[in-house]
């Protein structure tokens, strides 16, 4: 293979996030919040923020409480380009 062919068989770069569902009400989506934990490039402290992500859950398998990964995919919908990849780790029963 020429050198022009091997640099246009680059492998896609996809984003993958760990977060905790925090609504399953919509048919087929789940909300998931997933926290980052920063740095300050200024003052040097630890600083929390969250995000929300609207993610395709097919069978509907995931429940409120699940950490669940998630992956960026072709948009599905106007909110939804997410869909959940697998189960971290089950919600405690209560």
């Amino acid at each position: 293979m020429s050198e022009a062919q091997t640099t246009a068989v680059k492998a896609k770069v996809v984003r993958t996030f760990v977060g905790r569902v925090v609504s399953d009400k919509r048919a087929k989506t789940v909300t998931v919040l997933v926290e980052r934990r920063n740095k300050h490039e200024l003052y040097g402290k630890i600083v929390a923020s969250s995000r929300k992500f609207h993610a395709h859950d097919e069978k509907g398998e995931y429940h409120m409480g699940d950490v669940v990964e998630i992956t960026e995919s072709r948009p599905i919908s106007k909110t939804k380009s997410w869909v959940v990849t697998r189960l971290v780790e089950k919600a405690r029963e209560v």
